[in-house]
């Protein structure tokens, strides 16, 4: 249950927002209400149901005016908001696990509609076997076709990056949906303080929807999913490549602009950074990982091991460049996905391979060490994080990268 605490006292930056106790799930159904939606469809699985029912306890409320529909399944659901989202509509929705794979026809067809919705992804691992535990690879399912991708790890950023997926993804420069992932159960449903802004503040930030001659309206006849064939297939196809470049620009325009507004929010939207000035090794992990690997990172430190992390927020477009030159000063480098990409270059997550390719043409590429960890919802142990780390400066040591891939926590 979310429950208000008081406001912060006057004169501090976020004065007039508000103080609430409450999760990651409760906090996206903040910032939906605050983007004044008007679609949001329905269909419960575990993690995700828990902003299905935030939402709707907030229509219930009188607190947001919305169509609230329940669909008979996944596939539904996201058909629904995608023919919302073309007639005008702020629209959300969104699942975990098989759900968002039984959508897959509709995640599929979205980008090359140019339809902006955003939907969050309750990151659950892939039945069979069946998992409540969160992994990536549902999310990661659509890292190809032309979704924007970005994970969160904690409440409040949650909040904040839905605000800023609606801001982006309904940029005309870009028209493309976003799928905000979080993970299950570790940031679903924990509770912290989050600050919640007013909304005037929101207003100030996001404009309305507007799709302009691209509204499907009687007065406007447009063709929406036209047959191509080969006539226009690929030009279609290179237009989404070219809106997904351009969603470089304005991602760092919102948070700009978001920053500005609110008095918050990172400097660098790409990626967070702790602790790597002066690091010798860096760790890479995406969601919540990265909270066991910072307390053993201070802990390492009060050692004298130089070791930083950085965790990726925008896996979708991808921060080549900026990542590049955030990892050339390392010694050694350790990507931990909570994911799998089975028969991938040295069997590798789709994370690690990611970094591969985007330090391919660098002028210097450390020694690169992948670990798979983590998966169907289990811990990420400080012992893990000190393994990594180990091997990382044997790495270091030896200038080599090890081929193979290591699944750490795994029985023997």
């Amino acid at each position: 249950m979310a429950v208000e605490t008081k406001t912060p006292a006057a004169g501090k930056a976020a004065s007039d927002d508000r103080e609430m106790l409450i999760s990651g799930s409760e906090a996206c159904a903040e910032a939906l209400t605050l983007a004044d939606i008007d679609v949001v469809t329905a269909y419960p699985i575990r993690p995700y149901d828990t902003v299905m029912q935030a939402i709707a306890k907030k229509i219930a409320n009188g607190l947001l005016v919305a169509e609230y529909i329940v669909a008979e399944g996944e596939h539904s659901q996201f058909e629904i908001v995608k023919h919302a989202s073309t007639v005008g509509a702020r629209v959300f929705c969104g699942s975990s696990g098989v759900g968002w794979m039984y959508a897959m026809e509709c995640l599929t067809v979205t980008p090359p509609l140019r339809v902006p919705m955003v939907a969050m992804v309750g990151n659950r691992a892939l039945d069979d076997p069946g998992a409540f535990g969160v992994e990536h690879n549902d999310a990661l399912s659509v890292r190809d076709l032309g979704w924007m991708l970005i994970w969160v790890d904690t409440a409040q950023e949650m909040l904040d990056t839905t605000l800023l997926a609606y801001r982006i993804a309904e940029d005309r420069r870009v028209f493309l949906p976003i799928a905000i992932s979080a993970d299950g159960a570790f940031l679903t449903h924990s509770q912290t303080i989050v600050q919640v802004p007013t909304r005037a503040k929101v207003d100030k930030f996001l404009p309305p929807y507007n799709r302009g001659d691209l509204l499907l309206h009687p007065d406007n006849p447009i063709t929406v999913a036209p047959q191509a064939n080969e006539d226009w297939v690929i030009e279609i196809r290179r237009q989404n490549n070219e809106a997904m470049n351009r969603a470089y620009t304005v991602i760092e325009e919102a948070y700009a602009d978001f920053r500005r507004i609110f008095g918050r929010g990172p400097e660098n939207p790409w990626f967070e950074e702790y602790m790597t000035e002066d690091a010798d090794v860096i760790l890479m992990g995406m969601g919540t990982i990265s909270l066991p690997f910072k307390v053993g990172i201070r802990n390492m430190r009060a050692k004298g091991m130089k070791v930083g992390l950085i965790r990726p927020r925008w896996f979708r477009p991808f921060p080549t460049e900026k990542l590049v030159a955030a990892l050339q000063p390392a010694k050694a480098i350790g990507v931990i996905d909570r994911d799998y990409s089975f028969g991938s270059p040295f069997g590798s997550g789709v994370v690690a391979n990611e970094v591969r390719a985007a330090m391919y043409n660098a002028e210097k590429r450390p020694p690169l060490l992948s670990f798979i960890c983590g998966l169907g919802g289990r811990e990420v142990t400080l012992e893990d994080v000190y393994k990594v780390t180990d091997l990382c400066f044997e790495a270091a040591k030896s200038g080599k990268s090890p081929l193979k891939t290591q699944w750490l926590g795994v029985r023997e």
